[in-house]
């Protein structure tokens, strides 16, 4: 849930456009695994959500177990075991930037030829997307690994870009996003609406119409 928008929204709100966000982010998701031949993998956390939300994903989903600790931690597994059943590039995306289109991911796909790590930086100083190439896959999930620092937090780039620095890892920042924690995010997805109508999230966006009123 967005405990970082309560207020301007109530706590049930805030849930109901977590539902929304992750609704569109999967659907996205999917249309990006069928058109750029990918597996759909769906991470969970905690492990019991994993059958609700299994029965809530489109078509195609794998649903998987994050594990327990920090997120960092939970990546790095989440990594590891997509290489280990043969994965040769993995992208890991997070649930909260519904404007982060297929043409991002193709983006993050194609650097892999040329870069170990390919990052779509986030405003805040983190990211909403990272592709790991098969470099990347052997020495970054092995600990101490990519992501062996504290995650969520404004320098969450500039570690991980760090990490691949000191495991001999090339990394490259694609085209940039941003993902949706407070009142100010939200005027940027309105903005992003108005220059690209088109965009991939249209039941967050139905939801801050018909929710106008609170954070407008």
């Amino acid at each position: 849930m967005k405990t970082r928008l309560c207020p301007p929204f109530t706590p049930a709100q805030a849930a109901d456009l977590y539902r929304c966000l992750l609704a569109d982010v999967l659907e996205e998701s999917a249309r990006a695994a069928r058109g750029l031949d990918l597996d759909a993998v769906l991470a969970v956390d905690p492990p019991e959500a994993g059958a609700a939300l299994a029965a809530a994903s489109p078509p195609g989903f794998r649903t998987v177990a994050q594990g327990g600790g920090e997120l960092g931690g939970r990546m790095t597994r989440v990594a590891r075991e997509a290489a280990a059943a043969g994965a040769p590039v993995v992208l890991l995306r997070g649930s909260d930037s519904p404007a982060l289109s297929v043409s991002t991911l193709r983006e993050g796909i194609l650097a892999l030829a040329e870069t170990d790590v390919a990052i779509s930086p986030d405003r805040d100083g983190g990211y909403g997307l990272v592709a790991l190439g098969p470099r990347a896959l052997l020495v970054g999930t092995r600990p101490p690994g990519l992501f062996d620092h504290r995650m969520s937090t404004p320098s969450v780039l500039d570690d991980t870009r760090a990490e691949a620095t000191r495991l001999g890892l090339r990394c490259r920042t694609i085209s940039p996003g941003f993902d949706i924690d407070a009142v100010g995010d939200l005027r940027r997805l309105e903005e992003a609406r108005r220059a690209n109508p088109e965009l991939p999230c249209r039941r967050t966006l139905a939801f801050l119409d018909e929710n106008a009123g609170c954070w407008r």
